[in-house]
Protein backbone atom coordinates (compact mmCIF):
# COMPACT_ATOMS: atom_id res chain seq x y z
CA UNK A 1 0.00 0.00 0.00
CA UNK A 2 0.97 3.68 -0.63
CA UNK A 3 -0.46 6.85 0.56
CA UNK A 4 -0.42 9.85 -1.94
CA UNK A 5 -0.41 13.51 -1.39
CA UNK A 6 -3.00 14.74 -4.14
CA UNK A 7 -4.05 17.98 -4.91
CA UNK A 8 -7.50 19.05 -7.45
CA UNK A 9 -7.51 21.62 -10.10
CA UNK A 10 -9.04 23.70 -7.04
CA UNK A 11 -6.86 23.39 -4.84
CA UNK A 12 -8.03 21.21 -2.46
CA UNK A 13 -5.27 19.05 -0.62
CA UNK A 14 -5.71 15.51 0.33
CA UNK A 15 -4.31 12.01 0.72
CA UNK A 16 -5.25 9.11 -0.47
CA UNK A 17 -3.65 5.48 -0.06
CA UNK A 18 -3.73 3.26 -3.49
CA UNK A 19 -2.07 -0.51 -3.87
CA UNK A 20 0.34 0.64 -6.01
CA UNK A 21 1.76 3.55 -7.92
CA UNK A 22 0.36 1.85 -11.01
CA UNK A 23 -3.21 1.61 -9.33
CA UNK A 24 -3.54 4.89 -8.95
CA UNK A 25 -2.73 6.14 -12.05
CA UNK A 26 -5.09 3.29 -13.43
CA UNK A 27 -7.81 5.04 -11.50
CA UNK A 28 -6.95 8.24 -11.82
CA UNK A 29 -6.97 8.11 -15.84
CA UNK A 30 -10.50 6.54 -15.47
CA UNK A 31 -11.84 9.35 -13.40
CA UNK A 32 -12.06 7.27 -10.08
CA UNK A 33 -9.88 9.62 -8.19
CA UNK A 34 -11.98 12.51 -6.71
CA UNK A 35 -11.52 15.31 -4.37
CA UNK A 36 -13.23 14.46 -1.12
CA UNK A 37 -13.96 18.74 -0.87
CA UNK A 38 -15.49 19.23 -3.98
CA UNK A 39 -15.20 16.13 -6.06
CA UNK A 40 -13.11 17.20 -8.96
CA UNK A 41 -11.60 14.19 -10.61
CA UNK A 42 -8.51 16.40 -12.31
CA UNK A 43 -6.47 15.09 -9.58
CA UNK A 44 -2.87 15.11 -9.19
CA UNK A 45 -0.27 14.19 -6.98
CA UNK A 46 1.23 16.31 -4.88
CA UNK A 47 4.69 17.29 -3.99
CA UNK A 48 5.99 14.85 -1.54
CA UNK A 49 9.13 14.01 1.18
CA UNK A 50 10.99 10.63 -0.24
CA UNK A 51 11.12 8.07 2.27
CA UNK A 52 15.10 7.56 3.28
CA UNK A 53 16.35 4.29 4.24
CA UNK A 54 18.54 4.45 7.91
CA UNK A 55 21.76 3.26 8.24
CA UNK A 56 21.72 -0.09 10.03
CA UNK A 57 22.13 0.61 13.62
CA UNK A 58 20.78 4.32 13.14
CA UNK A 59 17.74 5.02 15.51
CA UNK A 60 14.97 6.78 14.36
CA UNK A 61 12.38 5.49 11.56
CA UNK A 62 12.26 7.18 8.08
CA UNK A 63 8.90 7.73 5.92
CA UNK A 64 7.27 9.20 3.64
CA UNK A 65 5.83 12.74 5.17
CA UNK A 66 3.56 14.32 2.40
CA UNK A 67 3.55 18.52 1.77
CA UNK A 68 2.12 19.92 4.32
CA UNK A 69 -1.53 21.41 2.95
CA UNK A 70 -3.43 23.52 4.65
CA UNK A 71 -7.18 21.94 5.07
CA UNK A 72 -10.01 23.47 3.54
CA UNK A 73 -12.73 24.26 6.79
CA UNK A 74 -16.14 23.04 6.04
CA UNK A 75 -18.73 25.75 5.47
CA UNK A 76 -20.21 27.64 8.21
CA UNK A 77 -23.14 26.83 8.02
CA UNK A 78 -22.68 22.69 8.46
CA UNK A 79 -21.98 21.94 12.10
CA UNK A 80 -23.06 18.90 14.29
CA UNK A 81 -23.34 19.27 17.91
CA UNK A 82 -20.03 17.93 18.61
CA UNK A 83 -18.26 20.72 16.05
CA UNK A 84 -17.68 21.29 12.60
CA UNK A 85 -18.80 18.39 10.35
CA UNK A 86 -15.72 16.61 8.40
CA UNK A 87 -15.23 18.47 4.37
CA UNK A 88 -15.25 15.24 3.43
CA UNK A 89 -18.81 14.38 4.87
CA UNK A 90 -20.00 17.73 3.61
CA UNK A 91 -19.04 17.15 -0.17
CA UNK A 92 -20.66 13.71 -0.12
CA UNK A 93 -23.56 14.93 1.05
CA UNK A 94 -23.64 17.66 -1.71
CA UNK A 95 -23.25 15.38 -4.00
CA UNK A 96 -25.87 13.54 -2.70
CA UNK A 97 -27.80 16.54 -2.94
CA UNK A 98 -27.44 16.80 -5.96
CA UNK A 99 -28.15 13.69 -7.18
CA UNK A 100 -31.94 14.31 -4.97
CA UNK A 101 -32.74 16.76 -6.81
CA UNK A 102 -32.17 15.76 -10.58
CA UNK A 103 -33.81 12.52 -10.10
CA UNK A 104 -36.71 13.41 -7.65
CA UNK A 105 -39.56 15.54 -7.76
CA UNK A 106 -39.68 18.39 -5.41
CA UNK A 107 -43.34 18.45 -3.51
CA UNK A 108 -42.42 20.62 -0.42
CA UNK A 109 -44.68 20.40 2.73
CA UNK A 110 -47.10 18.09 0.91
CA UNK A 111 -44.30 14.78 1.15
CA UNK A 112 -46.04 12.74 3.08
CA UNK A 113 -49.64 13.13 1.39
CA UNK A 114 -47.67 12.74 -1.84
CA UNK A 115 -45.74 9.65 -0.47
CA UNK A 116 -49.52 8.10 0.55
CA UNK A 117 -50.75 8.84 -3.01
CA UNK A 118 -47.98 7.07 -4.56
CA UNK A 119 -47.77 3.79 -1.83
CA UNK A 120 -51.87 3.36 -2.39
CA UNK A 121 -51.40 3.95 -6.66
CA UNK A 122 -53.33 6.95 -6.84
CA UNK A 123 -50.39 8.65 -8.68
CA UNK A 124 -47.62 7.39 -10.59
CA UNK A 125 -44.72 5.84 -8.72
CA UNK A 126 -41.40 8.36 -8.72
CA UNK A 127 -38.89 9.70 -6.82
CA UNK A 128 -39.81 12.56 -4.22
CA UNK A 129 -38.57 14.72 -2.01
CA UNK A 130 -39.75 17.53 0.41
CA UNK A 131 -40.57 18.50 4.01
CA UNK A 132 -42.39 16.22 6.55
CA UNK A 133 -42.94 16.48 10.24
CA UNK A 134 -41.62 14.06 12.72
CA UNK A 135 -45.15 12.48 13.65
CA UNK A 136 -45.82 12.56 9.49
CA UNK A 137 -42.57 10.42 8.62
CA UNK A 138 -43.21 8.39 11.85
CA UNK A 139 -47.07 7.51 10.66
CA UNK A 140 -45.64 7.22 7.05
CA UNK A 141 -43.44 4.46 8.08
CA UNK A 142 -46.54 2.87 10.33
CA UNK A 143 -48.41 2.11 7.25
CA UNK A 144 -44.97 0.79 5.53
CA UNK A 145 -44.47 3.65 3.63
CA UNK A 146 -40.45 3.50 3.29
CA UNK A 147 -39.20 7.55 3.80
CA UNK A 148 -35.50 8.37 4.88
CA UNK A 149 -34.48 11.82 6.52
CA UNK A 150 -31.54 12.57 4.35
CA UNK A 151 -29.12 15.85 6.19
CA UNK A 152 -29.66 18.60 3.77
CA UNK A 153 -26.39 20.79 3.57
CA UNK A 154 -26.04 23.81 1.44
CA UNK A 155 -25.37 23.69 -2.47
CA UNK A 156 -21.56 23.35 -3.38
CA UNK A 157 -22.53 26.41 -5.94
CA UNK A 158 -23.62 28.54 -3.09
Amino acid sequence: MICFSLRCQNGHGFDSWFKDGAAHDRMAAAGLVECPVCGDTQVVKALMTPAVAKAPGVKGRAEAVPAKVPPTPPPETARLAAGPMPAQMVALLQRMRVEVEKSCDYVGPNFAKEARRIHEGEIEARGIYGEASDEEADALRDDGIEVARLPWVPRSDG
